[in-house]
């Protein structure tokens, strides 16, 4: 071989070996729909995966990742080609695949026994064992092994490095599973755990979700809508129609007439008409997978979408800047702070486990160093947040905080049940202006916001599911949303106009330079 030809295949194996998305087109075949062998070229919903793990491998040495994700995405297609491209070209290296019934089992193995049949030889490493359910590689000591989540002690004798944990809300004692499989796969660099799953209401996987989202485990969350697939469309039939449900669906997610039309003959053919299990099934945004049938959220999900959207350099900022302080009452809520100025919110923090005179630094830290915040709006229902006012007024702020009470009576009473819907309310309407304001583009704050169902009271006034309803029924309060519904509470007057850090410092030198 000519040291050109060398260089090239040196060059070739390199790339095959730190390229996956190269690997997998030359290398790996899959079964497509249409029951062709085809390369295994990623789809948009594969490269979402695969550039989110890969950044957190790249900053922490490992990956830790759930994701929500439509049916029929090719998520599950993915992990397997990454966990198997690992197992079978390094050594001492164990995959371990775990499905939610026997059938799915099956299929995940057969898709992996086809990457090794018909890839190429160079890439094909010696089988030492072949059956059901393993493959091991002799000469590497490695070994890729599939089972079904039937019992709590699933996986709990099994050491891997690579985990992938297949329709995990679907998983029959999942708590119990992910407690043994936590000592089966070593918390090191390298180590690779991948849960994923459709939505299936408020259990295990959701808690586990909510967890990464809100950034208090290893996991980063990934949500995958359905809607970047490709397939995902048909010609419309000339009886499609589209109510005003449908057409803020479509202008919110940027959807044509083909995907509508795809989206109406699932939920026709197979949901038997619920949009609310073909959300579950097919979501859009996570909360929407996550929602119960029939929830009625006082906040319009498709707003949250637009304000998400929206830069706040596009919004102007224009009136008095206030910030809402929502101090965490039990040990697994947090204390949040959100701030607001004109049509955009911004958030300043969400801190778990800090004592009351804690809080208070944080907050008179604010107003001292900020003196454009006009008013901070504290919440004293459960009591702590009563402490933090007290401080701040006993520290010099008292005119520039105001406490708030939940159960209080509102500015409109004949509206509202009591103040808390007062200001969800009045969150709800500044959120859906056709001005669309501009708010934090995380989807924690996007689950508070659409987390709270209403109903009407006998006079006809809005009244809000209370925080321990919204937390028996979601795992959580509804912090992130209480606190940027409390910069709502009153009315601050004030024509201010928000003037960037940048400038503020520039302006700051100036006044240096001319003193000088």
């Amino acid at each position: 071989m000519s040291n050109c030809a060398s260089k090239t295949a040196d060059s070739y194996f390199k790339r095959m070996m730190t390229d996956d998305a190269y690997y997998f087109a030359n290398n790996l075949k899959i079964i497509d729909k249409d029951g062709e062998i085809v390369p295994f070229y990623m789809n948009e919903a594969q490269k979402i995966v695969h550039d989110a793990v890969e950044r957190q491998l790249s900053e922490t040495g490992k990956v830790r990742a759930i994701c929500v994700k439509g049916r029929q995405q090719g998520v599950s297609t993915y992990v397997g080609a990454r966990f198997y491209k690992r197992t079978s070209s390094k050594f001492h290296k164990k995959t371990f695949i775990l499905t939610h019934d026997l059938d799915a089992t099956d299929n995940l193995f057969q898709m992996a026994k086809n990457y090794y049949d018909l890839s190429h030889d160079e890439f094909k490493p010696k089988i030492k064992s072949r059956n059901a359910k393993a493959l091991s590689f002799s000469e590497l000591n490695s070994s890729y092994r599939v089972a079904t989540a039937r019992n709590k002690s699933t996986g709990r004798s099994f050491t891997a490095q690579f985990f992938h944990g297949s329709e995990v809300a679907y998983w029959p004692f999942g708590i119990d599973i992910m407690a043994g499989l936590g000592q089966a796969i070593p918390d090191k660099e390298g180590t690779e755990i991948f849960l994923e799953s459709t939505a299936n209401g408020m259990n295990f996987f959701h808690e586990r979700w909510k967890l990464a989202v809100a950034g208090k485990s290893d996991y980063i969350p990934i949500f995958v809508p359905w809607y970047i697939q490709e397939e995902y469309r048909k010609q419309p039939s000339k009886d499609l129609e589209l109510n005003e449900y449908d057409l803020e669906y479509m202008e919110t997610y940027g959807l044509d007439i083909q995907q509508m039309a795809w989206r109406a003959n699932k939920i026709f053919s197979d949901f038997n008409g619920s949009k609310d299990v073909f959300n579950q099934e097919y979501p859009a945004t996570c909360d929407l997978a996550f929602q119960k049938v029939g929830h009625q959220p006082l906040v319009n999900t498709f707003a949250v979408t637009r304000a998400r959207k929206q830069l706040a350099t596009n919004v102007q900022r224009i009136g008095a800047h206030v910030v809402g302080v929502d101090v965490a009452r039990y040990g697994d809520d947090d204390t949040s702070i959100y701030h607001r100025q004109g049509r955009v919110a911004w958030k300043e923090g969400s801190y778990n486990g800090l004592s009351v005179p804690e809080v208070a630094s944080i907050c008179a830290n604010l107003l001292r160093n900020d003196p454009t915040i006009r008013m901070m709006f504290i919440d004293i229902t459960g009591g702590l947040g009563a402490g933090v006012y007290d401080l701040l007024v006993l520290w010099g702020f008292g005119d520039r905080v105001t406490p708030v009470i939940f159960n209080a009576k509102p500015s409109d009473p004949r509206k509202y049940y009591n103040k808390r819907a007062e200001m969800w309310g009045e969150m709800a309407d500044w959120i859906v202006d056709p001005i669309t304001p501009s708010i934090p583009d995380i989807d924690r704050l996007h689950m508070d916001l659409t987390a709270p169902s209403y109903s009407f009271t006998h006079n006809g006034q809005i009244k809000l599911d209370s925080k321990e309803k919204i937390k028996k029924e979601t795992g959580k309060s509804p912090d992130d949303g209480d606190a940027l519904a409390l910069t709502f509470a009153t009315p601050i007057q004030a024509d201010d106009s928000y003037t960037p850090d940048w400038q503020k410092n520039l302006n700051n030198s100036d006044l240096d330079y001319m003193a000088a």
